[in-house]
């Protein structure tokens, strides 16, 4: 194996177990991968227009998550309400419920987090992270990473 390969291979490899993770301790509270990136996001920026939504996931594709938000609301977990700014566009919010499993995701990351720090406590994390930076420039996960970490994008 080419060591180009290997490293996609890789990539691969550790999205899949850190998705297998998350989900693993997630089950318990009711929540998928793709909703609990949403659950965090309006957690963490709420009011969120779909678009403004759709231009923050990763693990959804394409702009328009609305099939993810309708069975957010459907549990109760997020509202939609008129925006105050233009009557035409509405927000996405956490009701009371999906504060607090946004809470509980937020526990549960962290400990993947540890994982994922530990595993790496020997290695030159802003080099790897240089790296994988420059894989995805210019691309939609790409992008979207860039912007909730608040970096430019290219």
């Amino acid at each position: 194996m080419e060591p180009v390969e290997e490293v996609r291979y890789l990539i691969l490899a550790a999205q899949r177990e850190g998705n297998r993770r998350l989900a693993r301790g997630l089950r318990p509270l009711g929540v998928t991968p793709a909703q609990a990136e949403v659950l965090r996001l309006l957690a963490d920026r709420q009011p969120l227009t779909m678009s403004g939504l759709g231009d923050l996931l990763v693990c959804e594709s394409g702009s328009n998550p609305s099939r993810l938000v309708d069975r957010l609301v459907a549990a109760g977990l997020v509202q939609r309400v008129p925006s105050s700014q233009d009557r035409r566009q509405v927000e996405l919010t956490l009701t009371g419920e999906g504060g607090v499993i946004a809470r509980d995701v937020a526990v549960i990351e962290a400990e993947l987090y540890r994982e994922i720090e530990a595993a790496g406590a020997s290695h030159d994390l802003s080099g790897v992270l240089g790296f994988l930076r420059s894989l995805v420039e210019g691309q939609s996960a790409g992008d979207a990473v860039a912007r909730r970490a608040g970096r430019p994008m290219a």
